[in-house]
């Protein structure tokens, strides 16, 4: 599990596991320092996939499948052990998403709540953009990811920096350029789902997760641009809003 898991504040008495899965071409620090800002109740979990960090000697996963199945292989004992929550920004979304929607077919584990960013629902039409951002040319996917925001135009204007971080940051897009879900004529989960946004990144359909559960469904909208949550009162205002949801939770769940 230490492989895949990066958890700098381990709480073994806590009743809620907050899992988070890093947006494309991530890692796992950012998250992983979200421990300090949680109370003891909520231990934070921050997936580290393959092909960055201390796994970068290892291939980039190829598809969804290959990552979910890696998930669960790894997490399903401490997924059984007590509650546990998901979090996703943009490629994250999919991944914990799909993990989420494993789990509850093969193993009747689901998640208290599923918190996904910046990303439209994976069923929605809006997600497939005319040309694939995988395949542009590094010209072109610069100019894109200046477009984005969230990598300090010191870090774009690097050469060297970038050779290290266009890989792993095109193999994620590959992954979920290629996932394609069709959404059932029932519900595929009946924990409840929150979507945050920046009101500034381009339009998201956020709407479209309603038809994915029938639990409760929100949509939070924070000021700044696809990376909004890097700002420290969005950041702030994240982790207050999934605390006390949590903690409704592990009322109902004690």
């Amino acid at each position: 599990m230490d492989k895949l898991i990066t958890c700098f504040y381990r709480r073994p008495s806590a009743v809620t596991r907050l899992i988070c899965f890093p947006w494309a071409g991530g890692g796992s620090l950012y998250y992983a320092q979200w421990g300090k800002l949680f109370d003891d109740t909520i231990e934070v979990y921050s997936i580290k996939l393959p092909g960055r960090e201390s796994r970068s000697k290892e291939p980039f996963a190829q598809n969804m499948e290959q990552i979910v199945d890696e998930v669960i292989q790894a997490l399903l004992p401490e997924l059984q052990e007590k509650s546990f929550a998901f979090f996703g920004h943009s490629f994250g979304s999919f991944t914990s998403f799909a993990t989420a929607v494993r789990l509850k077919e093969t193993y009747g584990l689901e998640p208290v709540h599923l918190f996904v960013s910046g990303a439209s629902a994976p069923h929605s039409k809006t997600r497939f953009p005319n040309q694939k951002r995988s395949e542009l040319s590094d010209e072109d996917f610069l100019k894109w990811m200046s477009h984005t925001g969230g990598t300090p135009a010191e870090v774009l204007q690097n050469k060297d920096a970038m050779q290290l971080f266009i890989p792993p940051l095109k193999a994620d897009l590959r992954v979920v350029e290629n996932f394609v879900y069709e959404k059932p004529d029932t519900h595929v989960l009946s924990c409840g789902i929150t979507c945050f946004d920046g009101t500034e990144d381009v339009p998201h359909d956020l709407e479209a997760w309603s038809h994915l559960t029938k639990g409760d469904f929100s949509i939070h909208k924070l000021p700044g641009g696809h990376f909004y949550l890097k700002d420290p009162t969005n950041e702030k205002h994240l982790v207050n809003h999934i605390c006390k949801y949590l903690e409704t939770a592990e009322m109902s769940y004690l």
